[in-house]
């Protein structure tokens, strides 16, 4: 008889609605009894992995763009996001990737031809200030920092620069500065760098990083800074700049030390210092091309090259 009556599937509504009360029950853990707080985690566990079947599909069958759009548009009406950062240590290792899953997808889906994503993340970049020090969590470390770099690269650099990398405080500037460069020098990601390493507004943020008082922030700004210098086809607003800047840029290099030996940073230091040196204001593409994809290929050839002989783009802390 019991088969008879079997339930019915939950919406995509239902399903973000279970998922945000056990979030909430997940990060209050008032619960003594440790049988039911299994049974509520293993719950959690199942909804998480029936959204990222939702946005995924089975296996069998497409995902269905209703119920994508519909899990979405929920997902990021209240605080479910926000409520998923914050419980991501509680839960197990798969389920973790899970919802890394969940939450990467979410950051593509269109409702109505909107990003909801960007939208929600313009508005609430203060859950950044959770997902950065991160960092400093051994056991969780690359969950979120898989989650920071897929909403940076889906939504750069929204507020980015004002809200990070100038932010008061302290860890927040730092894991900020860190983590752009870690996402810089993923390969898959090199027309992204490119985009930032053309940016004027970009680089003068990070020269007045270089005023820090604290040295982690200096050496972490340092290593996102020699990419604009390693860039052989460097905007003329930004050689002019360079320049312009060039005897204090030199003086600071050559007074810019670290507290322990490092000899790529040394070669890195050398190399930057070589290259401000002998910059003037002419034109450095790498070819007179008016295609800006033949722009893409010079830095893409440049990027192997240096990535090969552990020039400038090693990262190392």
């Amino acid at each position: 008889m019991k088969g008879l009556f079997k339930s019915k599937p939950r919406t995509p509504v239902e399903v973000v609605h279970q998922t945000r009360e056990l979030l909430i029950y997940a990060d209050k853990n008032t619960e003594t009894r440790e049988r039911k707080r299994e049974e509520k985690m293993s719950e959690l566990s199942k909804l998480i992995l029936e959204m990222r079947t939702v946005l995924f599909g089975n296996g069998q069958n497409e995902p269905n763009s209703d119920a994508c759009a519909q899990l979405t548009q929920e997902f990021f009406k209240e605080n479910t996001f926000h409520l998923l950062i914050i419980c991501l240590p509680k839960l197990d290792l798969g389920t973790r990737q899970n919802a890394t899953h969940v939450i990467a997808n979410l950051q593509r889906q269109r409702v109505n031809g909107r990003m909801t994503a960007s939208e929600f993340m313009e508005n609430n970049l203060d859950f950044m200030d959770i997902l950065l020090p991160g960092y400093l969590d051994g056991d969780i470390a690359l969950t979120y920092g898989a989650i920071s770099r897929e909403c940076i690269r889906i939504n750069l650099w929204l507020e980015y620069n004002s809200q990070l990398l100038e932010s008061t405080n302290y860890i927040t500037r730092r894991h900020a500065v860190k983590l752009l460069g870690d996402m810089l020098l993923e390969r898959s990601n090199s027309a992204v760098m490119i985009r930032y390493v053309s940016s004027l507004d970009n680089m003068r943020i990070l020269m007045n990083l270089f005023r820090d008082s604290k040295k982690t922030i200096q050496l972490e700004t340092f290593h996102v800074f020699k990419l604009f210098i390693a860039n052989q086809s460097k905007p003329p607003e930004i050689i002019s700049v360079l320049v312009t800047n060039k005897s204090k840029l030199l003086r600071f290099f050559g007074d810019f030390n670290i507290d322990k030996d490092d000899e790529q940073f040394e070669a890195d230091k050398a190399e930057v210092i070589r290259e401000i040196a002998t910059l003037e204001i002419r034109d450095h593409s790498c070819a007179d091309s008016e295609d800006s994809g033949l722009n893409l290929n010079c830095f893409d050839v440049l990027f192997t090259i240096l990535l090969h002989q552990y020039i400038f783009i090693t990262f190392s802390i």
